[in-house]
């Protein structure tokens, strides 16, 4: 099956404009403004919904991040605080940089976090390491509050207090005196508070480790020690240098650090401990706070996630109880759709438990009173919950796998399997509502339109434009949009039967009576959609209008779908993966204008692994591939991320052996071209040491490119110019002698 989108002309588009049709370019595409137009991140709605804040960045560095607003009531945007003011230059600690490298974030620079007071009349602004307070009506007086290394700041919920992480400890600020206090003292070493270990920031997408009470009466936060952790001797290898580094890395079948979860009072004075149970080694995932303060509840996963539990502590006499257990045959997946109702009347929480995500309403005692949604489709994730009109609003892709939409259904399940669609454009579409549910911030975009945001009411209607980012004649993208490419989008059957989506970009001038070559992108791994209705990667367009097929194709054990499409590749992972992606391959060989002998694959990080287990599997169908960052050996990765899918090396020793690049590399006798960052600390750069040994034995030739000093996204624009170009040439030279030379 094949569906196309409409046709848009390019007249319409232009808005009355036009542009000379001019071709991409890796400069251009690495180089200021944003091709994409004037991009904003991180919106949130003021507490009182006068404003609308969000991170923009600069007209001469897109990277760099500033602050802005839109305010509602006279629609005027302006920037409210301008990074570059704050701090000139940034110097970052190490730990920073690590937190920044988790959370994906290690090419930007400025301001890339804030939170409001809960009246609306102040922001707290972290930036390089210092804390800023400053009040919205008077945003050029800022006032430091506090410095040296400050992690993880917050305004408490009732506004009395700041908190922070600093040196492994946690602090609190009283607003009312100015006076900081120190709550614990024994962060040092392997032991840290107030924080997350490293592979729960890595996989648990846990960006914190303490949580405010509602009321502002305590704080829980986790302490963990990771003096267990095996230390693993790597090399950070820069230009001018060589940092010896022992770090502290939880591989697969190794022991994780020791985790607590505490409970303080920001006034100070005794810790008290709450139980996690007699078995130690487990993963503390989540704590929140019911709504009345009175219970903290915690999510208990156990070491192999095949049990999921919800614990509640009364937080008084911490007695506990166990509300809901999830379990599974193959990994319970993590979520963050836990939200409270006010007065304790109940709590909504999502689950795969039917094959497919969705959301129920339990009581505070663990009794389940009913479906919220149900039915064969899935939600995504819980935008908002609005009591007042009984409504849940969520994101799916109900209408189709590949796009993103807001939908609303009834708390009280009534229409649990008719969800009511707000968003209406078919594409992708991000919200951002405000707390109490009266206005949400709607990012759009398909794969013609670049990013539109705009302010809207819950039924979906506009209220204004917050970034309009018309594709007009002014528009960065405005010269290049003649030569704008297309993708169509479809669907092709697994070995299993299952539907697997696809996207294909034709290149420019094209002639169903010639062959092209092929660009194959694929990651392939779980937690990921690789196909999607969106505004896309600009490689992918470049590629495409250098005069290749650009194809992309979601395999299973890829997100957004249901259990059964996600569930195969468990204790094997790559066999259904690459399987799928040749099953892509042969369909892509069979279409009249695609040259069979001339399909390359690029992939990165599980990408990266991908290309190298197609190229040993598949070296009769693929001519080349360019792997960067690959994990080559899942023995070497975290423990919470490779077990969750293949158990750990002892219990599942075969599906370790057949996972591995190693099992099969004496197949690989197609071109290849080995990439990696020489200071990883994600996927080691041992992966690429030991299969450059690898090769080498078996007198396989190819090419390496290493990058001194660069982690595992080689961020920046500089070395993100050079490794694309590299791509770039290694697949002309290869697939395209004559464009080559």
């Amino acid at each position: 099956m094949r569906f196309i989108l409409a046709p848009i002309t390019l007249c319409a588009m232009l808005a009355g404009g036009h542009a000379a049709a001019e071709k991409l370019t890796l400069d251009r595409i690495h180089s200021d403004p944003s091709l994409s137009g004037p991009g904003v991140r991180n919106l949130k709605v003021s507490p009182d919904g006068a404003r609308v804040t969000f991170l923009k960045g600069r007209d001469d560095n897109q990277f760099q991040l500033d602050l802005w607003e839109y305010n509602l009531k006279d629609k005027s945007t302006h920037r409210l605080v301008d990074s570059k003011t704050l701090v000139p230059e940034e110097n970052l600690s190490d730990a920073e940089k690590a937190r920044r490298e988790r959370a994906r974030t290690a090419a930007l620079k400025g301001i890339l976090n804030y939170s409001w007071s809960p009246d609306g009349k102040q922001l707290l602004v972290p930036i390089a390491g210092n804390l800023y307070l400053i009040d919205a009506a008077k945003p050029d007086a800022a006032r430091l509050v506090a410095k040296g290394n400050v992690l993880d700041p917050k305004i408490s919920p009732k506004g009395r207090y700041l908190s922070f992480v600093r040196d492994q400890n946690l602090f609190v600020i009283d607003l009312a005196t100015n006076a900081e206090r120190q709550l614990t003292t024994d962060g040092a070493g392997t032991i840290h508070n107030g924080e997350a270990e490293f592979v729960a920031q890595e996989e648990m997408h846990q960006t914190t480790g303490y949580y405010w009470a509602p009321d502002d009466s305590a704080i829980a936060y986790k302490r963990y020690d990771e003096a267990q952790v095996p230390v693993v001797r790597r090399f950070e290898i820069y230009a001018d240098r060589t940092d010896v580094i022992d770090q502290r890395y939880p591989a697969a079948g190794k022991p994780n650090a020791t985790v607590q979860l505490k409970i303080v009072s920001p006034a100070g004075g005794a810790i008290r401990n709450v139980d996690l149970g007699a078995e130690q080694d487990i993963y503390l995932v989540r704590a929140d706070w019911s709504s009345d303060s009175r219970a903290l509840l915690f999510q208990r996963q156990s070491r192999d996630q095949k049990k999921l539990e919800l614990i509640s502590v009364d937080a008084a006499t911490l007695a506990q109880r166990v509300l809901i257990t999830e379990t599974s045959k193959t990994w319970v997946d993590i979520f963050d759709d836990l939200r409270f109702l006010a007065k304790g009347k109940g709590f909504v929480w999502s689950s795969e438990r039917t094959g497919r995500k969705h959301l129920y309403l339990y009581d505070m005692n663990g009794k389940l009173l009913h479906p919220i949604s149900s039915g064969e489709w899935g939600v995504e994730r819980v935008l908002a919950v609005d009591e007042k009109t009984g409504r849940v609003f969520v994101q799916s892709n109900r209408d189709a796998v590949i796009d993103s939409q807001t939908y609303a259904l009834k708390l009280d399940g009534s229409t649990a399997d008719r969800p009511s669609r707000i968003t209406q454009g078919d594409g992708w579409h991000d919200a951002s509502f405000a707390g109490n549910g009266e206005v949400f911030v709607d990012t759009y975009s398909d794969p013609n339109t670049p990013p539109q945001v705009s302010i809207r009411r819950p039924d979906g209607t506009m209220i204004s434009w917050l970034e309009h980012n018309e594709l007009n004649a002014s528009h960065p993208y405005a010269k290049y949009l003649d030569a704008h490419l297309r993708p169509e989008y479809g669907t092709i059957k697994s070995k299993d039967g299952q539907t697997m989506y696809y996207s294909i970009t034709k290149p420019s001038g094209f002639d169903p009576a010639k062959k092209y070559p092929v660009f194959l992108s694929t990651y392939g791994g779980p937690g990921a959609q690789h196909v999607s209705r969106k505004w896309g990667n600009l490689f992918d367009q470049y590629m495409a209008q250098q005069g290749f097929i650009v194809w992309r194709l979601d395999n299973r054990g890829s997100s957004r779908r249901e259990r059964a499409f996600t569930d195969p590749i468990y204790l094997d992972m790559g066999r259904v993966e690459v399987e799928d992606q040749l099953t892509g391959i042969e369909w892509l060989s069979k279409q009249s204008f695609v040259d069979p002998k001339r399909i390359g694959v690029f992939g990165w990080s599980y990408g990266g692994f991908m290309t190298l287990r197609l190229l040993s599997q598949g070296s009769d169908k693929i001519a080349m591939g360019v792997s960067v960052a690959p994990v080559t050996d899942w023995s070497l990765y975290d423990t919470h991320y490779t077990e969750r899918f293949m158990s750990t090396p002892t219990l599942n020793a075969a599906g370790y052996k057949s996972g591995s690049v190693f099992s099969h590399v004496d197949g690989l006798k197609s071109k290849l071209l080995l990439v990696h960052g020489m200071a990883d600390d994600n996927v080691l750069f041992t992966n690429t040491t030991r299969m450059i040994d690898a090769l080498v034995a078996r007198n396989v030739q190819f090419e390496l490119m290493t990058y001194p000093g660069a982690k595992h996204g080689i961020s920046g624009k500089v070395p993100q110019r050079h490794v694309y170009g590299m791509i770039e040439a290694f697949f002309k030279k290869n697939l395209m002698p004559d464009a080559a030379k």
